[in-house]
């Protein structure tokens, strides 16, 4: 028999937190999260998504032991303002046993229907700053920091139980050009879209400095990705939550920014040493030691993430995306990074993918949500 336990107790918490650590003990590929971060997601008291957000965490037991888990999420800025009545499910991690998994994705329709929810989705987070997708090709390669690592059971099982594809996304492994081979014709265009339309681009060398750009960053990122699908506006009250739980990772070297002859920001790119290697070495605690895993990444590595990338609409189909690979070219090439990893990108945006068209690049994993009516 199977109980579905609602997470109500410190007990209840640290099993939710502790289980993918068992369920992917033995998984090479598998990069555990920080668990002190993890908890802070569902502090109501720290996390300011709960300002427009519920919660419910879902433990799936049989004879006091743990077979998964989940989290049932309502976004009500997205309710809302988009109309878009759903019931979102993520941090989805069960044992392959279906029964398990359709018990567990009942306890969050449930919960949706008392609220009036039409469907249910997932994997996803509270926003589109949260992990989304379900891995669905890939297994073979790490997760990085920001997504999730799954069995190919997973999907099997939320397919079996009538769950339809919704969104895909497509990450890519990218190759860096040795400075001396980079493409001539990138230096050159990105030459020439500075002077085309008086564009500046801004080189960080502190932190503090990086600051007065950040709520731009944010509000860039919200005119980016506001007519896809999943997108769903970031409020003001999260951005310091963000800032706080990202920007410690983030050497500012990692940021790069294309300001007009205004000083206003019109693109920037964050990329990130990767931290997967580290963060298994880690295995979800940062003390007394494992911050130090985190600091040899930092400095040296020669693999590297991107994380965010946003483009002012008026400047999209004008090339700018030329001026921030120059000076990520730049970067790579004086921190001997030689591999990039790219983080989950909508399989529809097609003007991200054709950023790396100038670059050996593979598609090398697939993730998705999905959708059941309820």
């Amino acid at each position: 028999m199977i109980d579905i336990i609602e997470v109500n107790s410190d007990k209840d918490m640290k099993d939710f937190l502790q289980f993918p650590f068992e369920l992917y003990q033995n998984c090479a590929e598998w990069v555990p999260p920080i668990t002190k971060e993890e908890k802070a997601v569902f502090d109501k008291q720290n996390n300011p998504v709960f300002e427009h957000a519920d919660a419910k965490l879902f433990l799936a037991k049989r004879q006091g032991k743990v077979l998964g888990r989940i989290a049932a999420l309502i976004n009500w800025v997205e309710i809302r303002e988009q109309q878009k009545h759903k019931v979102r499910f993520g941090w989805y991690d069960v044992v392959d046993e279906i029964q398990v998994s359709q018990k567990l994705l009942e306890a969050v329709s449930d919960w949706g229907k008392a609220h009036n929810m039409r469907y249910v989705e997932g994997p996803m987070g509270f926003s589109n700053m949260d992990k989304a997708g379900l891995l669905t090709e890939g297994f073979e390669h790490k997760n990085t920091m920001i997504t999730w690592y799954h069995y190919p059971y997973q999907k099997e099982h939320l397919e079996q139980l009538g769950y339809k594809k919704q969104a895909e996304w497509v990450e890519f492994q990218i190759k860096i050009f040795d400075q001396k081979d980079a493409p001539e014709k990138v230096k050159k265009f990105a030459t020439v879209i500075a002077e085309r339309y008086q564009l500046k681009p801004l080189e960080f060398r502190s932190r503090k400095a990086l600051i007065p750009y950040v709520d731009e960053m944010f509000d860039l990122l919200n005119k980016t990705y506001d007519k896809l699908q999943t997108f769903v506006p970031i409020q003001p009250h999260q951005v310091a939550h963000y800032k706080k739980k990202y920007f410690r990772y983030i050497h500012p070297d990692f940021i790069k920014c294309v300001v007009d002859a205004n000083g206003k920001l019109v693109a920037f790119a964050i990329t990130m040493p990767s931290f997967s290697e580290a963060l298994k070495k880690v295995n979800g605690k940062l003390f007394p030691f494992g911050f130090l895993h985190i600091l040899r990444a930092q400095r040296n590595n020669h693999k590297a993430s991107f994380y965010l990338i946003g483009i002012d609409p008026e400047y999209q189909n004008k090339g700018v995306t030329a001026m921030i690979f120059q000076a990520m070219q730049d970067l790579f090439n004086k921190r001997g990074i030689t591999d990039v990893e790219t983080n989950p990108e909508l399989e529809e945006n097609s003007a991200i993918q054709k950023m790396w068209k100038n670059y050996d690049h593979k598609l090398h994993k697939r993730r998705r949500t999905y959708k059941k009516e309820l």
